[in-house]
């Protein structure tokens, strides 16, 4: 599948996962869920948000769909610049603000049209002075060299086919002595040809997993040291199954209670850190 058109076909997938308010529908009569607001608390939880954190965002910012908790781990000070790549509807943005403070800045990154609205939405609701939404492409990052402290990212690397370009993007942007904190998805074995090859497996942020060692190398190779795997977790089955596109996938090839858990021991949630040390 040409570069290009993954590259829209995951930007008008995620285009509509902001307005999915019937985005249960399509879930296997199997799973027992009553309320998207309840999912969505729950799978949060699961990757390691707290109810302060969940409290502390705007409600309409959080959409379920990440993998891990990348403010969690990171170590934010008062005052930093922080880069979100694939922002999203804000969530751990406003997580970042909370903790950079007055002083410091957030800036969120994402392709989709649809979800910066929706943050700036979101930003404005919640009176977020030091939080900026930007459209953009995280392959070709609209900011300037050496001025970012934290890049973080949330589920969203592993969907470009482009990681190497990616990493080269974050390496510039950063300040000497900067770090990047990304929570992704990583392949631990191959995925069935189903998943592998469609438009849905792209979007779903499972076709374009790779090997963890994939991953560490082209970090290596962006110029990155000091890297570290800060957790590495099974990736929750409810968390694919909450994805709309993830669902699609279950419905159009009728999977079973046992197919869908196979698919999802074929990746793993990764956190993994590394720093742009000075030359």
């Amino acid at each position: 599948m040409d570069k290009n058109q993954i590259q829209k076909n995951v930007k008008q997938g995620y285009a509509k996962i902001v307005k999915r308010s019937n985005k249960l529908k399509l879930v296997p009569s199997f799973l027992k869920c009553c309320d998207v607001n309840n999912v969505i608390k729950d799978i949060s939880q699961s990757i390691g948000y707290s109810e302060d954190d969940m409290k502390h965002a705007p409600e309409d910012s959080n959409l379920g769909i990440g993998c891990g908790n990348p403010i969690g781990i990171a170590s934010i000070q008062k005052g930093q610049t922080i880069l979100d790549l694939g922002s999203g509807a804000g969530f751990d943005c406003f997580l970042a603000a909370r903790e950079t403070g007055e002083s410091g800045k957030v800036i969120g990154i994402d392709m989709t049209p649809e979800m910066v609205m929706q943050a700036r939405k979101n930003a404005k609701k919640g009176n977020y002075k030091n939080v900026e939404f930007i459209i953009g492409e995280i392959e070709n990052l609209p900011i300037e060299n050496d001025s970012i402290d934290l890049i973080i990212s949330n589920c969203v690397i592993n969907l470009s086919n482009q990681k190497e370009q990616v990493f080269r993007e974050a390496f510039r942007v950063l300040k000497q002595n900067g770090s990047i904190l990304f929570s992704d998805i990583i392949l631990q074995k191959e995925l069935p040809d189903y998943v592998k090859y469609t438009i849905e497996g792209h979007i779903a942020c499972l076709a374009g997993a790779i090997r963890k060692e994939d991953y560490i190398f082209g970090l290596e190779q962006a110029g990155f040291s000091g890297i570290q795997i800060k957790k590495l977790s099974h990736f929750p089955i409810e968390l694919m199954l909450n994805d709309p596109i993830a669902q699609k996938i279950v419905s159009e090839n009728q999977l079973t209670e046992i197919e869908i858990p196979e698919i999802a021991n074929s990746i793993a949630s990764i956190s993994i850190y590394a720093k742009k040390l000075s030359q």
